[in-house]
């Protein structure tokens, strides 16, 4: 079987690439662990945020489809930060999590230059430092001439709660057990890293009267430059907020030793700006309370993810601190809350293009390459895809720079100074965030797009 890219992975990133590469009339394929689980949204019912918000726009203006399918899949969105200056609104939208992947995956069946297939690739063939395709579990071979490794979290990945440490991925799906070390053998530095999800809430069980509702806006506002809304603006789906208590900061306090992180069981680095309950309660001890928001997954079940209550405590804890919170004092928990480690590579051993310093023609984005966030790995995604492409075509590589994009801040920021914690994009690492705004992202980057070929006369014009 002979292919001239390869994806490994379907998240967010590997949907971004299969598809410019594909788009750029190149022979494609997409290897992933299950079909079912393509552009899944494990953690957050949600795209877009502070930073993370231009960066969708930033991707639809460049020729991608998180924008667009963000739009089809929306209950609720809102402007953030409209009371600031224009370089920190960004807007957010909650996305249906059924209604987000099935649209994704509709998107890739219609790409005439890509093929799906359900694999574990175990290691990339390599000749001469110079990729040459893959090799899956079942020994089958697969050649390319570029790869492009988008594994998420699933890399040597392990599910912590409490002391329990269990094998597998997001979901229980099986995880990549070799990959890893393989590129280690390779030669690339292998990081361990950490991040975690909340519990979620059967909805008839909330009292929703003692939380604060939490609206849409009231003007229709879409992330993709095509401007079509799919949702009705006065029928928007409401979060709600609440509050942790002095109850809920005496468990946790009590219970510090019994948690993943505290009781010593974890080896990985967690995500800095997006910590968990207890740490929050740890390292901000002096706070009297911290928000959280009860947040819809889909219109399809009744699902209530607990945004800001992420943990690895044990089940029965758990129990304790959902319990002690305004409204949820007889919640039922549909899914606990745990913790997630996995294997990263150095991101300086990254080339500005995406290309590894290392093997010629090996590409990597996403959660590999020690980010965080849907966002991040969507825009590394579509940067990859276009590189991989434009290498195979004897092209200069795309190279956005800090002043022209929240994505070449991004990368920039990963090839020159690595990471040590998940990374997570702010506004803050924007030096030009004045001119990296939400509502230019087409002004700055349409051009880009047209020259690679992603965006058509008619959207250009």
């Amino acid at each position: 079987m002979k292919y001239e890219i390869i994806v490994v992975g379907g998240g967010h990133a590997g949907c971004e690439a299969c598809l410019a590469a594909a788009r750029k009339g190149h022979k494609t394929l997409l290897i992933t662990g299950n079909i079912k689980n393509i552009a899944d949204m494990p953690c957050n019912p949600s795209i877009g945020g502070p930073a993370k918000g231009i960066v969708v726009r930033e991707i639809d203006a460049l020729g991608g489809e998180m924008a667009k399918n963000a739009d089809k899949g929306t209950l609720q969105i809102k402007m953030l930060n409209t009371k600031k200056g224009p370089a920190v609104q960004a807007l957010r939208a909650q996305a249906d999590k059924i209604i987000y992947p099935q649209e994704m995956l509709k998107t890739l069946q219609n790409e005439p230059n890509l093929e799906i297939k359900e694999g574990m690739v175990e290691k990339l063939l390599v000749e001469d430092n110079k990729i040459k395709g893959v090799e899956l579990s079942d020994n089958t071979q697969i050649t390319s001439k570029a790869v492009i490794l988008t594994t998420g979290t699933y890399l040597k990945s392990v599910i912590l709660i409490g002391a329990d440490k269990n094998s597998g991925g997001p979901h229980g799906e099986k995880e990549s057990k070799n990959l890893s070390n393989h590129l280690k053998e390779l030669g690339f530095t292998i990081l361990r890293l950490k991040t975690g999800t909340p519990p979620r809430i059967a909805k008839d069980s909330i009292d929703f009267t003692k939380a604060s509702v939490e609206p849409g806006d009231s003007v229709v506002r879409t992330f993709s430059f095509d401007n079509k809304a799919y949702y009705n603006v006065d029928n928007q789906v409401p979060c709600h907020l609440i509050y942790t208590t002095p109850k809920t900061h005496d468990i946790i306090r009590n219970h510090l030793s019994e948690s993943s992180m505290y009781g010593g069981y974890v080896e990985g680095v967690g995500p800095r700006y997006c910590p968990s309950i207890e740490d929050k309660i740890v390292r901000f001890n002096e706070k009297e309370r911290h928000q959280l928001f009860l947040e819809p997954e889909s219109i399809y079940y009744d699902d209530i993810y607990l945004q800001g209550f992420s943990t690895s405590m044990p089940h029965e804890v758990q129990e304790k601190m959902v319990h002690s919170l305004p409204g949820l004092e007889h919640a039922k928990i549909l899914k606990y809350a745990y913790a997630i480690e996995y294997d990263a590579i150095d991101s300086k051993q990254l080339k500005q293009s995406l290309e590894t310093k290392l093997i010629e023609g090996l590409y990597t984005a996403g959660q590999i390459n020690g980010t965080s966030g849907y966002e991040e790995a969507a825009g590394q995604g579509l940067v990859a895809g276009i590189n991989a492409a434009l290498k195979l075509e004897g092209k200069e590589p795309l190279i956005l720079k800090r002043n022209e994009s929240y994505i070449g801040v991004l990368i920039d920021d990963l090839v020159t100074k690595g990471i040590r914690d998940p990374y997570r994009l702010l506004t803050s690492r924007a030096e030009y965030r004045l001119l990296l705004r939400n509502d230019n992202a087409d002004l700055r980057l349409r051009d880009y797009g047209y020259q690679v070929g992603l965006v058509n006369e008619e959207t250009y014009a």
